[in-house]
Formats: C-alpha cells, structure tokens, sequence
C-alpha cells in the first residue's frame, strides 16, 4: 500500500495526549511525530482524537449456520462504524460452534472471505469435547469459551463445574485462557411474569457472584491457569475478582457498554432489545459499575455484540421470556464511553484505549501488533470527533435486523473515521470496507 500520512490530530498514547502525526507503510505504522514527513495520502485530523483501534474481545456473529442473524459481513460493517479494527468472535452460536479443529477452518473460511476488519476465533469449552482442546489451541483460537449456565443454544451446552475444573487443567497445560459466563444455573428461576423486570429477578447479581466463587474454587486444582469472566454486570462480581487477583490469582474481567448505558427502567421502556443475560440492573447497580471502571478494577470492556432475526426478539413484546436474549451493540461501546465516560464522569481517553484496544490486545496474545499506536504496529485507528452531538438514527446502524435497544439514544462523541491496516473501512458516516480485507489473527505463540 502507498503511504500515508495521518496530520494534525491528537493522538493518545498510554503516556498521555498529545498532538503527533502518524505515518504508515504497507499497512504498518513506519514513523511517529517529528520524523514523519508529508507523502503519499494525507488524511487531516485536525480537531479530532486518534485512538488505537478497538479490538472488541466479545462478538457473535453467528456464521456459517446462523448468518441470518448477523453474519460476517454485516457485523464486521458494524465494526468499522463504531471504531472497531479487530473482532474476536465467540464460538457460539455459529453452527456447528467452535468445538473442534473442522469447525475453526469452516468458520476461517467463510469469515476470510467477507470480514472487513481483522478477526480472531474462540473456541468452545464443552462437556464432550475436551480432547479437541489441543487441536483447537494449536489452530490458533485466542482462548476457551465456558458456560457455568445455559447457553440458550442446544450444540453448546454448559459444563458442570467438574468438567470445568478439568479443562482449565488442560488449558493450563498449553498456557491459555478460559472465557467464563459465570452465572449459576441452580440459581436461575426459568419462569415469571411478562414484564421485563421479572427476567432481571430471575437471573440476580448473586448468581454472578456465587458463579465467579466456583469458578475460583476449580481453579484451584489448575496451577498456572488463567480465567477470563466475560460480561461481569455487577461490582460484586469484580469484588470477587479482584479479592483473587490481590492473592495472586491469573483472573480478569470484562463488563459491557450496555451496563454502564442502561437501567431496569431503561429496559421496561425498551423491551425485548435490551433483554440479555445477565440482565440489565437498577440504577445503583449501573453507578457501582462505573465506579469499578473509574477504580481500575475493570479490565477490558467489549460488546457482547449478539444479535439475532427482529422476529425473535418481537416475540417477547408481550412476553420477555419468548424473546432471544442478546444484544446489538458493536457500534455503541465508542460513544458510550465518550458521553457517559469521559464527558459525564471524567473518565480519559488513555483509559478508554486502554479498557478497549491495548489491554484486550495484551490479555489475548494480539499485543504490540494490535491495540497500540506505535512504530511496528498495524496501522489500526478510530479516529473521534468528541465534541459532535448525536442521535443514533436507523440510518446509521449496520446490523442485519435492524434492532438495537441504542437506536434513538443521542451520543456526544462520534467515530469519524476508522482504518485497518492502513486502509479506510469507515468515514463521514458510510462504511468503505470491502469484504474479505479482513485477515485472520492468532495469539502470538501460534504466529
């Protein structure tokens, strides 16, 4: 590729802010600040932030098998207009999921040809196939994805909590990591009223936290291993992970931007498009969250980007419980962080690239590669405007069903442009990227 040079903008670093230009090579950043010199393409960032692109740690794009309800395309589109230069798929609910060796290559094959942006693969931790762990691990996966309660899909069942202490004995061996939905499935009601709130009673905060103690306590028997909890939705379920991690526990924890975006009252409005499991919490809840993320005791936030038909989240408009719990939110992780975050709550820019780009980048083998604006690195950027003022129109959303519970919310702060590699995938609003410019990206012990 030609060079390009990027001028003018306000670059954020883990050292701070600071106004740099950026020049970049065949896709890779060739030179920082006063040792870039003006040729080839120049793209003007005056007045805007340019921030390592997002590598979202936790989508699902449900394809091959399910791509009616995203697919590779138009999830990775969805990544380019919300900043988001690396995805890393989860293993469900594609069908057949991520479980063995077969189904990485199958799910390789179909994403290679139509991603716009970079990917890496889960792979999937279940009660049978233990024995394709290896084989998975030497393919390249980014870690083992478990569910200590129902996935809600029939092929990708939970492990019982014996199951999960011998996979995290094998995933300690070959020095990975362990995703965990940590919810416990004994204290899950399966029924209620119609209304939503009678899902988010059904599925309490301490059902996350019981989880995240079995958790640790399998990991006992695992010397080295390291865990993941994915989508922690209250501050006692990090207070549980840190406690561990102050003891010399490998555990870390994500949460998502629609915990930190929305309320019970929020979802009572909204309907089926914010149902999601764990559920959305009260108000208090949302504000003890924030606090964990202000505190540093959060370590990575991504999507949890999990869409499906606008026909089953419509059935649970009278009925909560009929309705595919998941969420459309790969767009919104950017401008929540920027309204709710740095304009409401003070939270930096340097922490925001760093809960999005460089601390996933690092905890999944990416890093220095992805998720750091520096010489040697993929030319990746979400560049921001974070004064624009905004309403999340129809127009602008990118998801195949044309559902998402942000839709109508007004943001300040807007990704203006995004690259990958050195190539513009999103500008001015209209997604640029062309399929199959996303390449496969592996944890760097499998490169």
């Amino acid at each position: 590729m030609s060079t390009l040079v990027i001028r003018g903008g306000t670059v954020v670093l883990p050292t701070g802010q600071r106004p740099a230009d950026i020049a970049v090579e065949n896709g890779v950043i060739s030179a920082f600040g006063s040792e870039v010199r003006d040729q080839g393409e120049i793209i003007d960032a005056t007045g805007l932030v340019v921030l390592p692109g997002l590598v979202d740690a936790h989508v699902h794009f449900n394809e091959p098998g399910r791509a009616d309800w995203e697919g590779w395309e138009a999830g990775t589109r969805g990544a380019a207009a919300g900043g988001v230069t690396t995805v890393l798929e989860m293993p469900l609910n594609a069908h057949p999921p991520t479980t063995t060796a077969a189904a990485f290559d199958e799910k390789v094959a179909v994403a290679s040809q139509k991603a716009l942006v970079d990917f890496g693969l889960w792979g999937g931790m279940v009660p049978d196939n233990l024995g394709d762990l290896e084989a998975l691990h030497q393919r390249g996966v980014v870690g083992f994805k478990a569910f200590m309660s129902h996935s809600g899909i029939d092929d990708f069942p939970r492990v019982p909590d014996g199951v999960l202490a011998i996979g995290l004995k094998v995933a300690a061996r070959l020095n990975t990591i362990v995703g965990v939905h940590a919810e416990s499935q004994e204290m899950i009601e399966t029924g209620g009223g119609p209304h939503p709130v009678a899902w988010c009673r059904a599925r309490p905060a301490a059902a996350e936290v019981d989880a995240i103690r079995r958790l640790l306590v399998c990991m006992r028997g695992a010397k080295g291993v390291r865990a993941h909890v994915v989508h922690v939705s209250c501050a006692e379920g990090l207070a549980q992970v840190d406690a561990a991690r102050r003891k010399g526990v490998s555990i870390t924890a994500e949460t998502c931007p629609h915990y930190l975006a929305f309320t019970e009252d929020d979802f009572e409005r909204i309907g089926p498009a914010l149902k999601c499991a764990p559920p959305i919490r009260d108000e208090a809840t949302r504000e003890a969250l924030w606090n964990e993320v202000l505190g540093g005791r959060v370590d990575l936030i991504g999507s949890d980007h999990s869409p499906c038909p606008a026909a089953d989240k419509q059935k649970g408009e009278h009925d909560i419980w009929q309705a595919w719990g998941g969420i459309a939110g790969i767009q919104a992780t950017l401008p929540v962080l920027m309204t709710d975050g740095v304009l409401a709550r003070g939270l930096s820019f340097e922490r925001v690239a760093h809960l999005t780009a460089t601390a996933p980048a690092q905890l999944f083998g990416l890093y220095p590669r992805k998720g750091a604006i520096a010489v040697g690195a993929d030319a990746d950027f979400a560049i921001v405007d974070p004064n624009t003022r905004w309403t999340f129109d129809a127009h602008e959303l990118q998801t195949r069903s044309g559902v998402s519970a942000y839709l109508g919310r007004e943001f300040t702060g807007k990704v203006a442009r995004t690259l990958v590699r050195g190539r513009t995938v999103f500008v001015d609003g209209e997604v640029t990227g062309k399929p199959g410019w996303g390449r496969l990206v592996k944890p760097n012990h499998a490169n």
